[in-house]
């Protein structure tokens, strides 16, 4: 039975086609966790000052 997978970098051709195939550079790019990293930051902050608040009245 024979292996059909070929290491692309037994072959500098074939590992260049492998290093700049759009599959690689679609891997990095999603949804952004920008708003969701600003939306934890605001909730922290809230809990701070309502302890805060709670803790001075």
């Amino acid at each position: 039975m024979s292996d059909e997978y070929v290491d692309p970098s037994g072959n500098t051709e074939q590992f260049r086609a492998f290093a700049h195939s759009p599959d690689s550079a679609a891997v990095g790019q999603g949804p952004s966790r920008l708003p969701l990293a600003v939306g934890v930051g605001v909730v922290a902050v809230l809990l701070v000052a309502v302890a805060t608040w709670l803790a001075l009245s």
